[in-house]
């Protein structure tokens, strides 16, 4: 996939196409494009339960509210007292004009709503193969390192539109779900994700310009000491944290060209390096039919694109004792008294002399640390909650 912005004149890339996200479809092409996804098992069968669960729900809701507004109606003609007539029968065919309109609008909604999803995975399906990418309408549970990808339950990527070329890159929409009861909350988030050619060390770049109330919109909070201070103008765009002992490795990855590419073009979103991927985060959907987001996250990734193959000369010199001691029991094995193996010891190529590519165990997760300004900020609220019900504030109250 090679990926450019539309102004990109460069020969080794295709035109940007985002037609077929404003292109004009019809419902019958639509619902025929949601029934070869499922007979082709490219949408799981879940989404066809859910849309029974939904409709479901939604029926006994029209329900109740009929019932209501119908016992409602009753009542009140029930009071006026005149003609029992009349009020019979307005009583009898009221309930059923009211629950016939209200099925009607329910039935009209969910059709609606279930055809502007069949319109949309159509047209980012066209908009995918347009781009020489392929779409995936649904994936649940996502294997992927990234720190979203392992909070809360009922994890599921959706809307995936993937890419190889020049190496593997995926825009998707993703949702979890954490806590129970009315503590429930659903949390989604756009992401990209960027295979990169080497794993390289657990780096986090918590963006600035997207946290709240001086607290990061990130699920996890890193050890503070893990924060590592760059010259320039980085810090008033990312908070850097890598693992203890990694700091020059860090600003070997991050030097000033990289740095000036993710404040000019990623300053809005969270980034993740964890092994082997890149990961932009964002608390929006990234998969969607803005041409206009579309182009945004293609200028990005392209920006990137073209600074990560300085990544994959990295090494972690902390695996270089551990590849020493993997050399030196070659090396005794060889007989040197034997004329075919004489001398291969010291034959090696320049390069075997390297470590190996990989990250050392202290350098491959971050140390997570304690929440502390969510939760002073939460015991402040609670605080307040409590006093004000207590009547504590009236003390200071005039007579």
């Amino acid at each position: 996939m090679a990926l450019h912005s539309p102004s990109s004149s460069s020969t080794s890339s295709y035109p940007f196409d985002a037609r077929p996200l404003v292109e004009p479809v019809t419902r019958a092409e639509a619902r025929a494009h949601t029934q070869e996804l499922r007979r082709t098992g490219r949408l799981p069968s879940s989404a066809t339960a859910s849309t029974v669960i939904v409709i479901v729900v939604a029926g006994f809701i029209l329900l109740v509210f009929g019932s209501v507004f119908v016992t409602m109606i009753g009542v009140f003609l029930s009071t006026l007292g005149e003609g029992r007539g009349l009020t019979a029968t307005l009583f009898t065919l009221v309930p059923l004009l009211v629950i016939g309109g209200l099925v009607a609008i329910g039935i009209v909604g969910l059709l609606r709503v279930f055809g502007s999803r069949d319109e949309r995975m159509l047209r980012l399906d066209r908009f995918a193969a347009a781009n020489r990418m392929t779409y995936v309408p649904q994936l649940d549970a996502p294997a992927l390192p990234g720190m979203i990808f392992s909070v809360g339950r009922s994890r599921q990527a959706f809307d995936l539109v993937r890419g190889d070329r020049p190496r593997f890159v995926e825009f998707a929409n993703y949702k979890c779900v954490t806590g129970s009861g009315k503590n429930q909350t659903t949390h989604r988030w756009g992401y990209v994700a960027v295979r990169l050619d080497v794993p390289l060390p657990h780096i986090v770049l918590d963006a600035l310009g997207n946290n709240a109330l001086f607290m990061s919109n990130l699920p996890k909070t890193f050890d503070r000491d893990q924060r590592l201070r760059l010259e320039g103008d980085f810090d008033r765009h990312f908070a850097l944290y890598c693992p203890a002992g990694y700091e020059r490795d860090a600003l070997y990855l991050f030097t000033p060209d990289i740095m000036a590419r993710f404040i000019d073009n990623a300053a809005a979103l969270d980034v993740e390096i964890v092994d082997d991927w890149l990961f932009l985060y964002a608390k929006r959907d990234f998969s969607t039919l803005d041409p206009a987001t579309w182009a945004w996250l293609f200028s990005v990734v392209r920006a990137l694109l073209d600074k990560l193959h300085q990544w994959s000369r990295w090494r972690d010199e902390r695996l270089r004792a551990e590849a020493a001691v993997t050399d030196a029991a070659t090396a005794g094995a060889v007989d040197e008294t034997d004329p075919r193996t004489a001398g291969i010891a010291f034959t090696a190529p320049l390069d075997a002399l390297r470590p190996p590519p990989g990250v050392a165990a202290p350098g491959r997760r971050l140390q997570t640390g304690v929440p502390w300004r969510t939760i002073v900020i939460g015991g402040a609220v609670v605080l307040f909650w409590i006093l004000s019900r207590s009547g504590f504030f009236d003390l200071f109250g005039g007579p």
